[in-house]
């Protein structure tokens, strides 16, 4: 993989929409809000790239299923979907499932993709099955014993839900009488609850577009939290959150980075985009993996935006480009 593939991406990016006819779209449809835990995020990034279609000329509509009966989309007779769900009901396969059956071409990864990189556990699964790397982990009960979990994992480590997103549950654990309030904490949120090693380092994520062999990274962002903390609020509200694109990091590093967020990507079989959350060890210079996002944000904060810009994308010009590969995928090819 080259190391300026990106910029080739931007490139193509610029001349596939030079000769794009917005009207072939149609009456286009742009899932937002939803039932999850991450609704108030899957808002603010629907109505940004509601708000980019529109700017574009696009024939746009909001469409919220979790104010509204998702078969009602059969009424609004849209062409397409652009999916701005985050986490459960909307990057978990199910609404994909759906709009498969109505057959309405979508934005983003399949079923099979969208389970699987939805469940932590099972994507690590995945990954390890491929020879990747990502941090030791163990399925946490009630049962558990928590001095085996911390003797196998060490400490700190992590615990949090398995089917949630944006740091939601998740708690950084720094002694073992801290394990049963954070399993309670993730429980409560998912049945599944994961806990694992805490890789210490640089934390950094890298954006996913394409498909299959066709598939490539681009640039990799360096995320600086206050007091090393990318909660919630941290991801989306706060202005103390220092994101750097260039990394600062070696180049090999950056590549070794990317080579190892696209191989994720392809195992799991995700197409148009993705993101790749990945952390540096501080240590070893090792990354590992750590979740894929199949339905990444698209708020002033979120990350592929950033990444995108780095490549010579624009907002707007980013988000024409993911709904054109609704375009690509009815005409069997890919761009």
């Amino acid at each position: 993989m080259s190391k300026l593939s990106f910029g080739l991406w931007g490139d193509r990016v610029k001349s596939r929409l030079a000769s794009l006819d917005v009207k072939a779209f149609g009456r286009v449809g742009v899932l937002l809000g939803g039932r999850s835990g991450e609704r108030e995020i899957s808002l603010m990034s629907g109505n940004g790239v509601l708000q980019a279609l529109i700017s574009k000329g696009v024939d746009a509509y909001a469409f919220d299923p979790g104010l509204r009966n998702p078969t009602e989309l059969v009424a609004e007779k849209f062409d397409r979907i652009f999916i701005s769900l985050h986490g459960r009901y909307g990057e978990d396969g199910t609404i994909q499932g759906l709009l498969d059956l109505l057959e309405l071409p979508y934005t983003g990864s399949g079923v099979l993709a969208s389970a699987l990189a939805i469940d932590k556990i099972v994507t690590k699964q995945v990954w390890i099955s491929n020879g990747l790397s990502t941090p030791e982990f163990e399925e946490l009960t009630a049962d558990s014993d928590w001095n085996a979990v911390a003797n196998h994992l060490g400490l700190p480590l992590i615990v949090k839900p398995a089917h949630e997103g944006s740091s939601l549950g998740l708690t950084k654990v720094k002694s073992v009488e801290e394990l049963p309030a954070a399993y309670q904490l993730a429980a409560g949120l998912d049945k599944k609850v994961i806990a694992e090693t805490c890789i210490v380092g640089d934390e950094l994520t890298c954006p996913l577009v394409g498909q299959d062999l066709s598939a490539e990274a681009l640039p990799v962002i360096k995320i600086i939290p206050p007091q090393a903390n990318y909660d919630f609020h941290n991801k989306y509200f706060s202005d103390e959150t220092q994101y750097l694109c260039p990394t600062g990091l070696a180049p090999e590093v950056n590549q070794r980075v990317q080579e190892l967020a696209l191989a994720a990507y392809r195992a799991l079989g995700c197409r148009t985009w993705g993101r790749a959350d990945v952390m540096l060890d501080q240590k070893t210079g090792k990354p590992y993996l750590l979740e894929m996002n199949t339905s990444p944000g698209m708020t002033s904060h979120s990350l592929v935006p950033m990444a995108a810009k780095a490549a010579g994308v624009e907002y707007a010009d980013l988000v024409l480009w993911l709904l054109s590969q609704t375009l690509q995928e009815k005409e069997g090819t890919t761009a």
